[in-house]
């Protein structure tokens, strides 16, 4: 009953799904939001505009679809990484006075949640724009973080010399080529310490069987990338569909970023067998453990069910791995 009042579909209705389901954030947490005024987010919105819709069709911002994205931007992102990726982090290591480096923190939708709980955070990206809108929202918090415009695939050249209690790969493996990502993922478990914590957040899982994050198709997560490629023509999301047409080599390229997922393997190539490694926690089940609506929606519903035959198919295998998502804490021991 629970899965049809409350669907698993796109990342806005899972988002209210949520909220709905999830107990309030504890009050040493949410005691440290910001809330910045009407003119300072009105700052935050023309940096938006100017750097992440430069290269949009004018008018785009007064669609549908365009003020929703700008809505994610300013508000949505925040607001759900306060609610749900901030106290599971802290669960596993406080955050304040913790040294994090963020893969891939974009505009700092997630940076200016961990700042603002004390954290000293190092984020990366490979957006210059992003970066742009980053450094604009922190200003207009009153926060600080360090910014770099750095691939992933090179943080053991950039950071060898500095100490690191968190390294977070943020919504960013996904959008890595396979190259990029096992170079990033062996790095980022060599830079951290032993009691270090690796953390994976929002990245599709290879294994499950729609792909709700980018085609919306089925299995499709499961095809090589040049059968996916030509099977995207199919996908209701123009922009897939998009890539597939121009057909050239920058599109190809353009299309593994739009983000393939990612399973147990990289994990077990980059560090070391999965049955060894140290899962600290999974944010699924972490919240589950928090709601009994929450866990009563997961006990009845078809994700629960596939999850449980890819436990029989792969047994022993932490239950983090099991997931629509990898939302996973991992200790260096």
């Amino acid at each position: 009953m629970l899965e049809k009042l409350l669907p698993i579909g796109s990342k806005r209705r899972r988002l209210v799904r949520n909220i709905f389901l999830a107990r309030g954030t504890p009050a040493r947490l949410s005691k440290n939001f910001g809330a910045p005024g009407d003119g300072a987010q009105r700052k935050i919105e023309a940096s938006i505009e100017a750097n992440c819709f430069a290269d949009h069709p004018e008018g785009c911002l007064r669609t549908d679809s365009g003020r929703k994205d700008m809505e994610e931007l300013l508000y949505t992102r925040v607001e759900e990484t306060r609610r749900f990726i901030v106290p599971w982090l802290d669960a596993a290591r406080p955050l304040s006075g913790s040294r994090i480096l963020e893969i891939g923190c974009g505009t700092g939708t997630s940076t200016v949640a961990l700042v603002e709980q004390g954290a000293e955070v190092t984020g990366i990206d490979i957006n210059e724009r992003s970066l742009n809108v980053a450094k604009d929202r922190l200003g207009v918090h009153g926060l600080d973080a360090c910014f770099h415009l750095v691939n992933a695939d090179e943080i053991a050249n950039r950071f060898s010399d500095r100490h690191f209690d968190f390294i977070i790969f943020f919504a960013s493996l996904e959008h890595m080529t396979h190259t990029e990502r096992m170079i990033a993922m062996k790095d980022a478990w060599d830079l951290l310490p032993t009691g270090g914590l690796l953390g994976v957040i929002e990245t599709p899982n290879r294994l499950w069987y729609h792909d709700s994050h980018t085609s919306r198709l089925p299995f499709f997560q499961w095809l090589p990338d040049d059968l996916a490629l030509e099977y995207s023509r199919f996908s209701p999301r123009d922009i897939v569909r998009d890539v597939y047409t121009q057909g050239d080599r920058e599109s190809q390229l353009a299309f593994l970023r739009l983000g393939r997922g990612v399973s147990f393997h990289e994990f077990e190539l980059t560090m070391k067998p999965v049955s060894q490694l140290h899962v600290v926690s999974c944010k699924a089940s972490f919240f589950r453990r928090r709601s009994v609506l929450n866990w009563l929606a997961w006990r009845f519903s078809t994700d629960r069910r596939y999850a449980s035959l890819l436990a029989r198919a792969c047994p022993g295998l932490d239950r983090g791995f099991l997931q629509p998502f990898l939302d996973i804490i991992i200790r260096k021991d």
